[in-house]
């Protein structure tokens, strides 16, 4: 059915795209999105996965990995501070094109290094393209798609990291003995640089960024156009309740995060999300360790850690689908509240059987349905003028909180901490992450989508 607008009538872009269905163009979208946040998986593990073969071939002790193997992590960080935040300016679309394209030409370049060196410095750069990618994704599909299925969609793409681990682990089974290390890195490489091609070819750039912004009526009716073929818009007037008013529409994004308005939600969520990796690092990176020092055969502890990403892709889609019908913040701090429960529950009963297994597949289920739900709530809780700003510095936060993590993992180790105990102290963070979000929600309790956030709604005329 086609939808007429009479000329001069004044058109709400946000209740246009919650009035639309999930179309072809919403599934071209999905895909996109998803691949890219895939690769972002791939090639953030890549040096993970090609360590032990790059140890042997240029003959270097495993513990000199360090550099290189954190040096992707460090230029995420940096990308998500620096980066991202230009997307708040010049447009989503132009920064998530440019970002796809940097990491691909760095790891397609750190393929062939020929020294430690040049490859930590390939990698870090390659990071910094990853570090743009993540926000900018998850805010371009969140300002798409329908309000009534936001959560489940983002969080559906964001399945695409750990789907990206795991196409990664099962190449390099095939491809590093075949034809070495480096062909992870040229595929890692060469595949973000076809969808560069992909993403400039059929990504739109967002409707709401292009209102808040003051892009031409033409374009803007060009791409509501593409959600909805039939419509006919020409001569109307674009608005968004999620605009910031003229008088903001210039401040630094940066400053918007930290001003009266977000403030003290801004530090709740970076207090989360920084907890919840410490929590997600310390199991990813050493569950294994844990496992078999706790008598775990390799087959059992491999089988345990396959089942725990498991949990976690059905944790992240359950997430978003619950976050489409309660509040996110009250369903985010369950999930929290639900990981230290389970951990409470390994740390006094470590048992060789099957209700263990059951209980790492509960924890990676609620622990990733949370942190994966972290982004999704950072894209409703900012307004247009710094959601991607605002994603990208709590990602950036978060870092922080996987190398404490990662380091306190070793530290706990090192003085002889069980299985069981070091399970148990990590419901502590959990529950921190937990109060934030609740603090979060006493803030604002009507927290449903940034629309709800901005205060007064602004019309434009363009």
């Amino acid at each position: 059915m086609s939808q007429t607008f009479e000329r001069g009538r004044t058109v709400d872009v946000q209740a246009f795209i919650d009035d639309q269905r999930f179309t072809l163009f919403h599934c071209i979208l999905f895909v996109l999105c998803f691949l890219t946040i895939a690769l972002d998986g791939l090639d953030t593990g890549a040096m993970g996965l090609i360590a032990p073969t790059l140890a042997q071939d240029w003959n270097v002790p495993r513990d000199s990995l360090g550099p290189v193997l954190s040096a992707t992590l460090v230029g995420i960080g940096v990308g998500a501070l620096l980066v991202s935040p230009l997307a708040d300016r010049i447009g989503r679309r132009s920064v998530l094109i440019g970002s796809v394209a940097f990491f691909g030409v760095w790891s397609t370049a750190a393929a062939f290094a020929t020294s430690m060196d040049a490859l930590t410095a390939m990698r870090f750069l390659t990071g910094m393209g990853l570090g743009a990618a993540i926000p900018n994704t998850a805010t371009l599909m969140a300002e798409f798609v329908p309000a009534r299925i936001r959560g489940l969609a983002v969080n559906g793409m964001l399945v695409g990291f750990a789907a990206g681990n795991t196409v990664g682990g099962v190449l390099s089974g095939w491809l590093i003995p075949a034809f070495g290390w480096r062909s992870v890195l040229l595929v890692g490489g060469a595949a973000p640089l076809v969808l560069a091609f992909l993403l400039l070819a059929f990504l739109p750039e967002s409707v709401k960024f292009m209102v808040s912004s003051g892009k031409p009526a033409e374009r803007i009716a060009r791409a509501l156009q593409r959600l909805a073929p039939n419509a006919r818009l020409d001569g109307c007037v674009f608005v968004s309740a999620a605009h910031a008013p003229r008088e903001r529409a210039n401040r630094s994004p940066v400053l918007e995060l930290l001003s009266r308005n977000y403030l003290v939600g801004t530090i709740m969520l970076w207090v989360a999300y920084f907890m919840c990796l410490v929590v997600l690092y310390l199991i990813n990176n050493w569950m294994p360790t844990l496992l078999k020092g706790s008598g775990f055969s390799l087959p059992q502890y491999a089988a345990t850690s396959a089942y725990f990403h498991l949990g976690a892709c059905v944790g992240i889609l359950m997430a978003g689908w619950l976050m489409d019908r309660m509040s996110p913040v009250r369903v985010i701090a369950l999930f929290f509240a639900l990981t230290a429960l389970v951990v409470l529950i390994i740390g006094r009963n470590v048992a060789h059987d099957a209700g263990l297994t059951v209980l790492i597949v509960a924890t990676g289920l609620t622990l990733s349905g949370a942190a994966s739900s972290m982004s999704t709530l950072a894209t409703q809780f900012y307004p247009t003028t710094s959601r991607v700003t605002g994603c990208a510095w709590m990602l950036a936060i978060g870092r922080l909180g996987a190398v404490a993590g990662t380091f306190g993992g070793a530290f706990l180790l090192s003085l002889n901490w069980e299985f069981s105990a070091i399970f148990g102290l990590l419901a502590v963070p959990s529950l921190i992450a937990a109060g934030a979000l609740l603090m979060l929600g006493r803030h604002a309790p009507d927290l449903r989508s940034a629309e709800r956030m901005t205060g007064t709604p602004a019309a434009s005329q363009h």
